[in-house]
């Protein structure tokens, strides 16, 4: 009983840990050489340094947290990056050295952050998180399946278009997964109660959503889940990747010449049928530019000059309350113009939203010339304030460098 009780007592600090890390070496990403400086979780004193703190009730336990990874067979993780590559014409077959497979980039790729990390030899010995491999000691599980990757293994063509050889199954691996947890006693012990699950695409793990239900899910929002499937209560909302590079400038609004940008999909479905409304109230504002486009390379560069040269980046539902463009928006120093009724946004007990984005209700939004009026009374002054929030999340002053490489200019 003593175990069980220390673990629901560490449950959210834990997860409030590992959301930090996805923040900020997935929002942030370091502007140096010094690429290693830091572990995955950081220190108490780096994460300090960033000028945000653990408050009361996400202070620090007085010893690290003990997480078991599971050694998950190959082809729940790099099996997975491998079959990317396979169905795109990379890989041919199994490469002997896992170390030259290269996890692609996309706004998922927490996923990726989680297992490279604590898969490091030299991992930080002050960090509050330690991996134990013996599971009698460990805290909580975490079962590093690349669900969001498993996804999108395959990609979209034309039905005209046939596919030769065998197709990769995320159903099956899936199934494969339950299979596999099912023969584990840990699993069995705790009903999976204790069992961390990254699933940040709003679809991954859809299959198998309800028989995994009792464990912690970190997750980019709960649009596609039920109430009795995930909640705040047990479940962790991580930050998108960004997809855009960062912008390097500092503060400042004379280089900023466009009141607001948006650039993506205009029709989406669900509560991103705002999208289509929104365009029509500012398509015609002159100093507003707002463009339909797909993801590709070509388009995250157009965007990258878009949300660096705008004092404002719209940010309006997707096909889930969420999308990676907010954190685009971050990066870039471009205060974010929030239009998601239902959003909810990662770390709100540690960051103050209201200090580096406006929120504009879907029906106020809507009505033509609300948006741009409230934007273009906005003093001078007060997008400065903005801005130097901004930059302190991005931690773009030098004296941070956090792990990993971005993925920008690619």
């Amino acid at each position: 009983m003593a175990k069980n009780s220390f673990l629901k007592s560490v449950i959210a600090t834990i997860l409030l840990l590992l959301g930090l890390y996805a923040f900020f070496t997935i929002v942030v990403y370091p502007s140096n050489d010094e690429q290693h400086s830091h572990t995955l979780f950081g220190s108490q004193e780096k994460i300090g340094n960033s000028g945000w703190k653990l408050d009361s009730p996400g202070t620090f336990l007085s010893r690290p947290v003990k997480i078991y990874m599971y050694d998950l067979p190959r082809k729940f993780t790099y099996g997975v990056i491998e079959s990317y590559a396979m169905a795109r014409g990379g890989e041919k077959g199994r490469v002997n050295d896992d170390a030259l497979l290269k996890y692609p980039g996309n706004q998922h790729s927490a996923e990726w952050y989680l297992f490279a990390d604590l898969t490091r030899p030299d991992r930080g010995a002050d960090s509050p998180v330690t991996r134990v491999l013996d599971p009698e000691e460990a805290d909580l599980f975490y079962v590093p399946f690349f669900s969001s990757l498993s996804l999108v293994v395959n990609p979209i063509r034309p039905t005209n278009v046939a596919v030769e050889g065998p197709q990769y199954s995320d159903d099956e691996m899936q199934e494969n997964l339950i299979e596999w947890l099912g023969e584990q006693v840990y699993w069995k012990r705790n009903n999976g109660w204790d069992h961390v699950f990254i699933c940040q695409d709003p679809n991954a793990l859809y299959k198998i959503v309800d028989r995994v239900k009792n464990g912690v899910f970190l997750v980019s929002d709960f649009g596609r889940l039920g109430r009795d499937q995930a909640s705040l209560v047990k479940d962790v909302i991580l930050p998108y990747s960004h997809r855009i590079n960062t912008f390097h400038g500092g503060v400042g609004v004379e280089n900023r010449k466009s009141l607001l940008f948006f650039m993506g999909n205009r029709y989406r479905k669900e509560g991103g049928k705002i999208r289509d409304m929104l365009f029509k109230v500012l398509e015609k504002e002159e100093d507003v530019i707002i463009k339909h486009g797909a993801q590709s390379r070509e388009s995250r560069r157009m965007a990258s000059q878009g949300m660096h040269t705008s004092k404002f980046c719209l940010h309006p539902a997707g096909d889930t309350p969420s999308a990676c463009r907010l954190f685009d928006a971050v990066v870039s120093l471009c205060i974010p113009v929030i239009v998601s009724d239902y959003i909810e946004l990662p770390f709100e007990d540690v960051i103050d939203y209201k200090k580096i984005a406006i929120f504009v209700d879907s029906n106020s939004a809507i009505k033509p010339g609300y948006l741009v009026k409230l934007l273009r009374e906005m003093s001078k002054e007060r997008i400065l304030e903005f801005q130097l929030q901004l930059e302190k999340i991005c931690c773009i002053r030098k004296q941070i460098t956090f792990v990993y490489p971005s993925y920008e200019n690619k």
